[in-house]
């Protein structure tokens, strides 16, 4: 990926990157609610929600402004386009709590440090300025969900590293 040097660019990534959170946890809260997991259910629909509160911010934010295109997929937590779907609905049949709290653990971290790494090496002020407004909005989500995968039981450490 290019290093990236204006603000649109800055928008089109957070973007990509809010729409698969949101579109994530939305899978999330659907996959618990089918396991019976209510609690977990709706945390990743406050989670969805949240998430698609910060990309109706960001398109607000942008309207009228012509924006890059980002890569289809560059943000995926989760392979699952075509002809990957069958093994997209196997993770998501197989996977525990613990295991999705990990991959929007890890999910979440990789925005954070995108945002942060852009807040430091960014050359013009209001663009390092708006990476840091973004990295505080991840690093709450990271706080979130590193609490909330804290207070789950380890049912299997193995397979739990798998999507660390």
């Amino acid at each position: 990926m290019k290093p990236i040097q204006t603000i649109p660019e800055l928008y089109a990534h957070a973007i990509a990157i809010e729409e698969e959170a949101a579109s994530r946890y939305s899978e999330f809260a659907e996959h618990m609610e089918d396991e019976g997991r209510e609690d977990l259910a709706r945390v990743f629909a406050m989670l969805a929600a949240t998430e698609a509160e910060h990309l109706e911010a960001l398109e607000r934010r942008t309207e009228g402004v012509e924006l890059p295109a980002i890569a289809a997929g560059q943000y995926s937590w989760l392979y699952g386009e075509p002809p990957e779907t069958a093994a997209r609905e196997l993770v998501y049949r197989l996977m525990t709590p613990r295991q999705a709290l990990a991959i929007a653990l890890g999910a979440e971290r990789r925005a954070q440090g995108f945002f942060e790494h852009l807040s430091w090496s960014a050359s013009d002020p209001a663009l390092r300025a708006l990476a840091r407004e973004m990295a505080a909005e991840e690093r709450e989500h990271v706080q979130l969900i590193a609490a909330m995968l804290d207070e789950l039981p380890e049912r299997s450490l193995a397979t739990t590293v798998i999507f660390e």
